[in-house]
């Protein structure tokens, strides 16, 4: 990114347009077209309308298929299979472990493999092996269905938002992130009434009411899976919804952002690359972040259906109550996308979501009414999946090229699963319900942690642009090392 860049508007399209007049200055036959507002308009309102719904899909069926168990415990699952606490979150941990497994080399083939093949197919997969937990019969029948649920789900958090930075330029990326991940909110709320709904099925062709959750959201995610091959285009170049002058403005507009290579070669894959990602500080300090944000997300994502029919309510009214805070937790995480890319502020939109949830949790910790600790679920729910997206954007938007991003984005995610092992066991069996004292308290104190180290990598970021800023003012771009990345002076860091 140029000084020019850096110096324009904070709203996103309009800095899309600069970075455009930038590439269009350097070659005279397509100044006209690329800078012509009203097609750079036209090219962003294609992509959201074709490409971020399949993806909000994908994510909103894999967050749905990996967290309905939770619906299918207060169903009556764990009781049907005598199935204790720490089996439970035994059979949740076998989950993560290869899900985590599976994130770093998912994002490294992606692009080799291509991401219209390789996302797709996972999705199918998963599909299968979520319906096949609605005809287990055993405990040792659920292990084996959770484990490949996982290594066939563990590569599409890390997988769209890679793919989504094909597309988009960095500052354009986490309202678009945050619209497919609002899809795990959504289906926090859409479970709760599906399995309202579902349920009702007890006793149909001989099957439990939990059984047909997991086997109709399976089924309809085969079949969305199977569809999804002639959904998903491979990238910009092979959009079939894109004109060829189009597709040549978005490869410009991310050349110049930094979001690819300035050559090909840039962008292939290189195991130097891979191990520089392991050397970025911005990488490790969001992966702590990340991590202490993974334990509340999967914490409120497994538990909430529990946590609310321990405040009093009946199975189904449970499952009906989770909604509203999930709700609210799209809107919010939404209105935040739009204030972190219409301001660049990545950092100070985590530290508000932190807050929001010490907010929640220290309500649920000091009260012992149901109604006001049902009323904190709606600070704690929405702080968490507003901070996610966020995270998860400011990791992809500062690492480059390619296979630095790809490794930065993986290992970030490998930290969100590995909070999501400990909450299993956090409101599982260490600190079980319906008070879960233990669990209230670690995650009040790791959503103040998660505001800190935001704090801390926001300094480290801005530090960093400070000292690019001077060698510019004592070099040209042409005279700097190629190769360096993120590293470059010309490439400022999303704050």
């Amino acid at each position: 990114m140029d000084r020019t860049s850096s110096r324009t508007s904070g709203d996103p399209e309009k800095r899309g347009s600069s970075i455009s007049e930038a590439s269009a200055s350097a070659n005279p036959i397509s100044q006209t077209l690329l800078t012509d507002p009203v097609l750079q308009k036209k090219v962003w309102r294609k992509m959201d309308l074709w490409v971020i719904p399949v993806v909000t899909m994908f994510y909103l069926l894999s967050f749905l298929d990996r967290s309905n168990i939770g619906n299918a415990r207060v169903a009556g699952l764990q009781k049907d299979l005598h199935m204790t606490n720490k089996q439970y979150s035994i059979a949740l941990t076998v989950t993560y472990v290869p899900y985590i497994v599976a994130e770093l080399p998912s994002n490294l083939v992606l692009k080799m493999v291509g991401p219209n093949w390789l996302l797709p197919t996972m999705l199918t997969l998963w599909g299968v092996v979520t319906a096949l937990q609605g005809v287990v019969t055993t405990y040792q029948g659920l292990l084996v269905c959770r484990f490949f649920l996982g290594l066939f789900e563990g590569g599409v958090f890390p997988g769209l938002v890679l793919y989504l930075s094909f597309f988009y330029p960095r500052l354009m990326l986490q309202w678009r992130v945050s619209a497919f991940f609002s899809a795990a909110s959504i289906s926090g709320a859409f479970s709760g009434l599906l399995a309202y709904g579902i349920i009702n099925m007890d006793g149909v062709g001989g099957r439990e009411g939990w059984a047909w959750i997991f086997i109709l959201e399976g089924v309809f995610t085969v079949a969305f899976g199977i569809v999804s091959f002639f959904l998903l285009p491979r990238s910009p170049a092979h959009a079939r919804f894109l004109t060829e002058e189009e597709k040549e403005y978005v490869q410009l507009v991310l050349k110049e952002d930094g979001a690819t290579g300035k050559n090909e070669a840039d962008d292939d894959h290189s195991w130097t690359e891979v191990a520089k990602a392991f050397k970025l500080p911005q990488v490790w300090i969001l992966s702590v972040t990340l991590f202490f944000d993974g334990t509340i997300l999967y914490g409120l994502a497994y538990f909430a259906p529990s946590i609310v029919q321990g405040l009093g309510y009946t199975a189904n009214r449970a499952q009906l109550m989770t909604v509203p805070p999930f709700a609210t937790a799209f809107a919010v995480a939404m209105v935040g996308a739009y204030v972190s890319d219409r301001y660049r502020c990545r950092g100070f939109v985590t530290i508000f979501g932190s807050f929001l949830c010490v907010i929640g949790f220290a309500i649920f910790l000091g009260s012992h009414q149901h109604s006001i600790r049902y009323g904190s679920l709606f600070f704690s729910i929405p702080g968490t999946y507003l901070a996610a997206p966020t995270l998860s954007t400011w990791n992809a938007n500062n690492a480059a090229p390619y296979t630095r991003r790809a490794t930065a984005i993986a290992i970030g995610f490998i930290f969100t699963n590995s909070g999501g092992i400990l909450a299993t066991w956090l409101l599982g069996s260490l600190s079980p319900g319906p008070s879960y004292t233990l669990a209230t308290k670690v995650l009040l104190s790791f959503s103040a942690f998660m505001a800190a180290t935001a704090a801390l990598n926001t300094w480290y970021l801005w530090n960093e642009n400070k000292k690019k800023e001077l060698v510019r003012q004592t070099t040209t771009r042409d005279q700097e090392k190629a190769g360096l990345g993120d590293k470059s002076a010309w490439f400022e860091y999303a704050l």
